[in-house]
């Protein structure tokens, strides 16, 4: 038996999220459904390194399946390309040691948020950036940023049940913060976040809350209030998936 590794890009749009549903169209679905036919025979993968929601993108999401065949690895990645839909690629394959796990060995893993700031609405960035229409003021997002950054109990922006980004309930709501970023290129803001692991919707609402503080309608005092209370009533926006990517996963 192999234990194949591959890192996947896709666009979130047409997907209701990664994970398989009933009568639901989502990546893994489709990752399965090449897998099956490449290998002629039904195969489930074994694990993925996150679950992400309805709309979100991927530039790194890394899953891994077992399969028994003596198959080429580059073969078995272009195999996967040729029966996968348009919106999804295997950019990387591998094979690894039997016991990788693509959720449970990662160390932390990259998401970046992207806000196009301006007046006017960019057709070419609507597909992949949030629209905020008020000059947003760098500095305040940068110090928010700061202050977030390191461990912190995130329960205040996560999903009022608690979940974590593989949609199971967690109640261990303590994450580490790596680092998280502020850049802004012409137009463009991205926001982007390491960590250990992210709680359900927790990049959303971190960046939601970063865009309030820079339209001036939060303070670094509340920022504070708000981490403190742990409280998701207290919380900022959750800022619309189309906006987010996940960028890469460490191990």
């Amino acid at each position: 038996m192999r234990n194949i590794k591959i890192v996947l890009e896709y666009d979130g749009a047409p997907f209701s999220g990664f994970q398989r549903q009933p009568g639901r169209l989502t990546v893994q679905s489709e990752l399965e459904k090449a897998i099956g036919k490449l290998f002629g025979k039904k195969i489930k993968i074994r694990s993925a390194s996150g679950r992400t929601d309805a709309g979100v993108h991927a530039r790194g999401q890394v899953v891994n399946f077992v399969v028994e065949s003596q198959i080429p690895i580059e073969r078995i990645r272009r195999g996967l390309n040729y029966y996968l839909p348009p919106a999804i690629s295997v950019v990387e394959a591998e094979e690894m040691p039997a016991d990788f796990h693509a959720r449970f060995d990662a160390r932390s893993k990259v998401y970046e948020y992207a806000v196009w700031n301006a007046p006017w609405r960019s057709p070419l960035n609507a597909a992949r950036a949030y629209h905020v229409r008020e000059k947003l003021d760098l500095s305040r997002m940068r110090a928010g940023a700061k202050f977030l950054t390191g461990r912190h109990d995130f329960r205040a922006f996560c999903a009022s049940d608690t979940k974590n980004e593989e949609g199971k309930k967690d109640r261990n709501t303590k994450r580490t913060l790596y680092r998280f970023d502020v850049e802004k290129r012409n137009r463009l803001i991205r926001i982007t976040a390491e960590a250990d692991g992210f709680l359900y919707h927790m990049m959303r609402n971190l960046a939601g809350i970063l865009i309030e503080l820079g339209k001036g309608k939060r303070s670094l005092e509340d920022l504070r209030s708000v981490l403190k209370s742990k409280d998701r009533r207290q919380g900022a926006m959750t800022a619309p998936a189309h906006g987010l990517t996940l960028v890469r996963v460490n191990y």
